[in-house]
């Protein structure tokens, strides 16, 4: 009996294995494709993403394989300078291919003593107060204590689970895919430039050796979306918003994705769980699905975690949908305002045009980069601290950096004072006395996730908070 099973092997799921085996859990992740896809959905990391690889001690691993662009403002695409004082050690988008991405979790959870198995399909589940059965598509029935969905938007998991996943359909669709072209470089840069004077769901990317990443308004909605479509769709149009196909061929992959935006109404049903895509769906725009992903499961697998070794709190597990769901939320209506701000239409475009001159308003344009990137977020855990329920940022100590105490995903007491204690709860939490000149409080209590569940210097007033978070003392 496996403790659980995450149906899903993209970045939420091997960030959610991973997070659980820091915790000695035992974890099955079940890939239905039986090899990674080459195809690149995703394209960078945002800081909060960043933040946490960093928390976890991975980062290194990313930056050599990936390339930091200045964190200017692109909200619905309108560029802005980049902003100074952002409130992250990591002010920059990280660029790296969603496949090396998914390569480099799986070879942490891998590391980490997850079991990876591809070529499996979870085509049923059954749960009861023990735990959870599932049924692969081979007929092999597997049992776990509890099962996470992380199988994309046309989630199994959901669909088996009856959970509604209410929203709005795909309106318009927009073809992608890398392929080789014959075409002058700088003759199609200038046929860009001038195509997205009005049409600005129209790009190309160079990646090298001949080979662009295009991206092409559909002529309409497939009625078989899961169909990529054909060489010649994607060329003829090309010719329609381009006047040229850019000589066009030998495709690497292509695909279509289009607006449809739509919130699962519960992230949990008894022992299993939804997570990244299979619990959220939106348009690409801003670049914050698969970085919605990961922070899901970076929530989720220290809860699970704490349920399994047997000192989570009794609601703690249900935080993970007040916590998560109403991000989700938010972030689906950010990107339903900047698909309005794509279109062609005079009315949005009036409205771009307005957007843009708020955004040279320091205060409008840094609102935005932190909803984008997701360092705006805070939970709310009730009156407090203004530190409450917000990330904490990585701050320089005297005896090294704050995220480098995070590693294994324990929580932490960041104490200036030298007179607090956690005894009783040392099993959970680790007790730090250290100082540094950007840490603003005289103590911070950190969850497993890095955000804030206290802030203060009083021990009384400490040990009122702690069983929240970190459920009953020891004995």
């Amino acid at each position: 009996m496996f403790d659980v099973i995450i149906a899903g092997g993209g970045p939420t799921g091997l960030m959610l294995a991973s997070e659980l085996r820091l915790h000695d859990v035992h974890a099955l992740v079940l890939e239905r494709e039986p090899q990674p896809p080459a195809y690149v959905r995703a394209l960078g990391l945002h800081v909060r993403s960043i933040e946490v690889l960093d928390q976890r001690g991975l980062l290194e691993r990313f930056l050599a394989h990936g390339r930091k662009y200045p964190l200017g403002g692109h909200f619905a695409g309108i560029e802005k300078p980049p902003l100074d004082g952002v409130d992250t050690a990591h002010p920059y988008i990280l660029g790296i291919p969603q496949p090396i991405t998914d390569r480099l979790l799986a070879e942490r959870a891998t590391e980490l003593g997850a079991e990876i198995r591809r070529g499996c399909e979870l085509t049923g589940l059954e749960q009861d107060e023990d735990g959870v059965t599932a049924e692969l598509a081979d007929g092999t029935r597997l049992r776990a204590r509890y099962l996470v969905g992380c199988d994309g938007g046309r989630s199994t998991v959901r669909k088996l689970l009856g959970v509604a996943f209410p929203g709005e359909p795909t309106r318009v669709e927009t073809l992608l895919g890398e392929m080789e072209v014959t075409e002058d470089p700088a003759k199609i840069a200038a046929i860009v430039t001038e195509v997205r004077k009005t049409q600005l769901r129209f790009g190309a990317v160079p990646l090298g050796d001949g080979v662009y990443r295009l991206g092409v308004p559909a002529a309409g909605v497939a009625e078989d979306r899961s169909a990529p479509p054909t060489l010649e769709e994607f060329k003829q149009q090309l010719r329609t918003f381009a006047g040229t196909d850019f000589g066009a061929h030998a495709p690497r992959w292509l695909s279509r994705f289009g607006d449809a935006t739509r919130l699962a109404e519960r992230y949990r049903v008894g022992r299993v769980f939804l997570a990244g895509d299979a619990a959220h769906i939106h348009p690409p725009v801003g670049g914050q699905g698969l970085n919605l992903g990961i922070q899901d499961a970076f929530n989720l697998g220290w809860k699970l975690a704490a349920e399994i070794g047997g000192w989570a709190p009794q609601e703690l597990l249900d935080t993970y949908h007040t916590e998560r769901h109403p991000v989700a939320a938010d972030v689906l209506d950010n990107t339903r305002a900047q698909m309005e701000l794509l279109s062609t239409e005079p009315g949005p475009r009036a409205v771009r045009r307005l957007l843009s001159e708020l955004m040279d308003f320091e205060q409008v344009h840094r609102h935005l980069i932190e909803k984008i990137t997701a360092i705006g977020v805070r939970y709310d855990f009730g009156e407090g601290h203004d530190l409450l329920g917000r990330r904490m940022r990585d701050v320089q100590l005297k005896q090294g950096r704050l995220y480098e105490l995070t590693r294994a995903g324990r929580g932490l007491l960041l104490d200036q004072t030298g007179r607090l204690s956690v005894a009783g709860w040392a099993d959970r939490i680790d007790h730090v006395v250290d100082a540094g000149e950007e840490l603003e409080v005289p103590a911070v209590l950190l969850r497993p996730d890095g955000h804030v569940a206290w802030a203060g210097d009083d021990q009384q007033d400490l040990l009122g908070h702690l069983p929240r978070w970190f459920g009953a003392a020891a004995d």
